[in-house]
């Protein structure tokens, strides 16, 4: 790939418990290789949570903090000098809060810019690229300006630095499944990761082991301490785990959200049942399903504890299933997304900006 010299990169992203880390996780795949690409990278979060911040600072990442995101006033005044003081840099924007009027605020500074979606839920996109990296993406009509590029598709699924050296990894099938992982988000301020810890002390299978990986912006932390302690199986509870790679390689099952931890999943080949945690998941989890490169467990509100331990008893006994879903998963993510999305944003950067944006 060519090198992009000392081009800024700008991203606008947070993270809390309300909204989770899934946007600020894969704008973080996307700073890796901007700056392996020879970039340079800011970001502008209002992200309190001193991990995720850590990993910026350890990539060497510009950080910009924020009191009160968008749509308070807040946002944009301290947002607009970091833009002004980088002329030409391009701006990724990833949040459901960015409405249209924000793009419209960036276009007018003279930046180009990248907007990462998932829902095409705005009425207009002003973006000179829209990223969708969903499943279903090509199914949704986007309003966009003549000159926006569309990219759709799991072809595009950021996935970060770690997740890439695994992608040609092997899987082992176990005849019965005895390892699980739950991880349901950065956020769960519903603690539906309770619900799965009850539901796994009703599974009888012979053996079973669970790690159960909570986000940095979770708040339920003490519930799920006391909760992981008392469990009768071998339970062990990580807080904001720095090697997913290495937890989703080792296990046999996961439970997981339907959010953008499924992508990662996938391209590790790890069967896996997803539950939605909110409606821009509903399609994810549909079509991984329908696919058949996971089950879909529905509504995390909805399913009872019972009804999951029987889901997840029936998947960790059945052999066949689980290799045909880990041999399916491998063929929607090949790891190679990120470096396409670079490579189109590169190649966009040597064409002239309309002056009619």
């Amino acid at each position: 790939m060519a090198r992009l010299g000392e081009k800024n990169l700008i991203i606008r992203a947070d993270a809390s418990a309300e909204i989770g880390t899934g946007h600020f996780m894969r704008c973080l795949a996307l700073a890796q290789a901007w700056k392996d690409a020879g970039g340079k990278v800011i970001f502008i979060t209002s992200c309190q949570s001193e991990g995720l911040l850590q990993r910026l600072k350890e990539e060497g990442f510009g950080i910009h903090l924020l009191a009160r995101p968008y749509p308070d006033a807040d946002d944009w005044e301290q947002a607009k000098p970091v833009l002004v003081a980088c002329p030409g840099a391009w701006v990724a924007l990833d949040g459901y809060h960015f409405d249209d009027v924000y793009q419209q605020r960036v276009k007018g500074l003279g930046h180009r810019l990248l907007v990462i979606d998932d829902m095409a839920h705005l009425k207009h996109y002003y973006a000179d690229i829209v990223l969708n990296q969903n499943l279903h993406a090509d199914q949704l009509r986007y309003s966009c300006e003549p000159y926006t590029r569309l990219l759709l598709g799991t072809k595009y699924v950021l996935l970060r630095r770690e997740f890439l050296a695994w992608k040609d990894w092997k899987r082992e099938i176990p005849e019965v499944a005895r390892r699980v992982l739950v991880t349901l988000g950065g956020g769960d301020p519903e603690n539906y990761t309770l619900k799965v810890i009850q539901a796994l002390q009703k599974v009888e299978v012979a053996g079973l082991e669970a790690t159960v990986v909570i986000g940095a912006s979770n708040p339920n932390v003490d519930v799920l301490e006391a909760a992981t302690r008392q469990c009768p199986i071998p339970m062990r509870l990580i807080r904001d785990a720095w090697n997913m790679p290495e937890l989703m390689a080792g296990a046999d099952v996961a439970i997981s959200s339907a959010g953008s931890t499924i992508w990662e999943l996938l391209v590790l080949g790890t069967p896996t049942m997803a539950l939605i945690l909110a409606d821009n998941q509903r399609c994810v989890a549909e079509q991984v399903e329908d696919l058949g490169v996971g089950q879909s467990l529905g509504w995390a509100r909805s399913i009872s504890a019972e009804s999951l331990a029987k889901a997840i008893t029936l998947l960790l006994k059945d052999f066949d299933l689980r290799a045909k879903i880990s041999k399916n998963a491998r063929q929607i993510v090949d790891g190679q997304g990120v470096g396409c999305v670079t490579k189109t944003i590169l190649d966009h950067t040597r064409e002239p900006i309309d002056e009619r944006q």
